[in-house]
């Protein structure tokens, strides 16, 4: 492809190359840069990328696309913004794949998982689609798994996913949209039929710093996609709609709403309610417990509604689904009187919520062993154990992914916010801590695994340790 056709869109500030220049790949990761390639050099968190051109230029790419002018001896094109650009480039390279399928985009601190799985079964039972998924479990193309490393990829790799999905014959892509994302461009000229809020509460304010900021990141999305839908009980809707002339949609349970949950019921096994919209109105039942369950039942809804599916092709799909991986999931215990649940619960609303959702169907104890993520956000610490103080009847203080912290160092944070609490126990090994938790259960107690959710590993300096919890329970019973 020709250099011009690549940077359509692209706003260029200055060039020293030639725009016939012939491109054969394009990199923006030193280390995989080929000959032939167009390397554009992003600035990441910890390095520069304008540092590496000459690592480029030595492998052979024939042009740099900077924001700045760069060392390295081979042509340049200077941008406003080599992330953007990473994301024009991208997109003309792959023949905008993303044009030839419906895009759905799920934004929010929590739910975000959830709602896209929801989405992706209504469409598939009822719209008849053939969807993509982009998450933070796995990548979907249709049934077939495809591993995923963060919730939302970089977007050179993402339009090349996207290109995979339309080559396959996806009419649709659901795709979990995260702050960072947003914030660093990734999904930057996505144009998304529907961009979905499910709620905004604190997580990553190592990265925004402030939860104003993060708000801001989040409403990115609704500055690119056709119809905004938005949870109308979280305070934060008002400033996330700022600035985006997007139609609106509403969903909630105690506001006012385009579409609006009441009669809510909430059992062990699942939740009822009827859903209103406008004059129409279907009873609704979903199988994963919880009131978190509702709104993300409700979003999936309101997504899909405005996608053409009615609320009762809606339900009638709601009804046949499943759960999710490491959403509320039951980790079979056979033979025992007591219940293990696995939860992907690592923020402080998400934990509360679990737990008060537990305590509603608990027939005994409700006992949560939980951590806090290593090299992350340090101030939600001593907030979550001071939720599960509150509401859990025991709580197992251990390790979620240390990262390079000590363990206990991480502990002694939580601990902090537990200050009066006497019913708990630290145990930083999580393997272990998960064998105490079964060993001295009761009957009727619910355990609470939080934090590690679909997770299958630990990650410790870097290193990815195999940490199944299902694999975990399983194997302890057999003892």
């Amino acid at each position: 492809m020709k250099l011009k056709d690549l940077l359509r869109g692209v706003a260029v500030r200055a060039a020293t190359a030639d725009m016939e220049t012939e491109i054969t790949g394009v990199s923006y990761d030193s280390r995989q840069t080929q000959a032939g390639d167009l390397f554009v050099a992003v600035s990441g968190f910890a390095v520069d990328g304008h540092k590496f051109v000459p690592m480029a230029a030595e492998k052979g790419a024939v042009c740099a696309v900077c924001e700045h002018e760069a060392e390295g001896g081979i042509p340049c094109v200077v941008v406003e913004n080599s992330r953007r650009a990473l994301s024009i480039i991208g997109a003309n390279w792959f023949g905008h794949p993303a044009r030839e399928m419906t895009m759905v985009g799920v934004t929010g601190t929590n739910g975000k998982t959830t709602s896209t799985y929801l989405i992706k079964s209504i469409l598939e039972k009822k719209a008849g689609a053939k969807v993509g998924l982009i998450g933070t479990i796995q990548n979907m193309i249709g049934s077939e798994v495809i591993p995923t490393e963060r919730t939302t990829p970089e977007s050179f790799e993402l339009q090349r996913l996207f290109r995979q999905m339309a080559d396959a014959g996806c009419t649709h892509v659901v795709m979990e949209v995260s702050s960072h994302a947003l914030a660093l461009d990734r999904v930057y000229g996505i144009p998304f039929a529907v961009g979905v809020f499910t709620n905004l509460t604190q997580d990553h304010l190592d990265f925004h710093k402030t939860m104003e900021n993060y708000c801001d990141a989040k409403a990115l999305l609704f500055r690119q996609c056709d119809v905004a839908v938005y949870n109308a009980d979280d305070h934060w809707h008002e400033r996330l709609l700022r600035g985006s002339s997007c139609r609106r949609f509403s969903y909630g349970v105690d506001s006012e709403a385009d579409l609006r949950a009441r009669n809510v019921a909430l059992t062990a096994g699942s939740v009822a309610f009827d859903a209103e919209a406008d004059t129409d109105w279907t009873p609704v039942e979903v199988g994963i417990p919880g009131p978190f369950t509702v709104y993300n039942t409700l979003d999936a809804m309101a997504a899909c509604y405005n996608l053409g599916v009615s609320l009762q092709d809606c339900a009638d799909a709601l009804r046949q689904g499943h759960g999710v991986k490491g959403r509320m999931e039951v980790i079979p215990t056979p033979g025992k009187g007591y219940t293990v649940l696995n939860d992907y619960a690592h923020t402080p609303d998400a934990l509360e919520n679990v737990l008060t959702a537990v305590k509603g169907f608990a027939k005994g104890r409700t006992v949560v062993l939980f951590g806090c993520g290593g090299d992350r956000d340090r101030t939600k610490r001593p907030i979550m154990g001071g939720i599960a103080a509150r509401l859990a009847d025991f709580c197992i203080v251990t390790s979620d992914n240390p990262r390079t912290e000590e363990p206990q160092a991480i502990i002694d944070d939580i601990l902090a916010g537990m200050a009066g609490c006497d019913h708990y126990v630290t145990i930083p090994d999580r393997v272990e801590a998960i064998h105490w938790a079964m060993d001295n259960a009761k009957d009727g107690d619910v355990i609470v695994l939080a934090g590690k959710g679909h997770e299958d590993y630990q990650e410790i300096h870097h290193v990815h340790y195999p940490m199944d919890e299902r694999v975990i329970v399983a194997e302890h019973l057999k003892h």
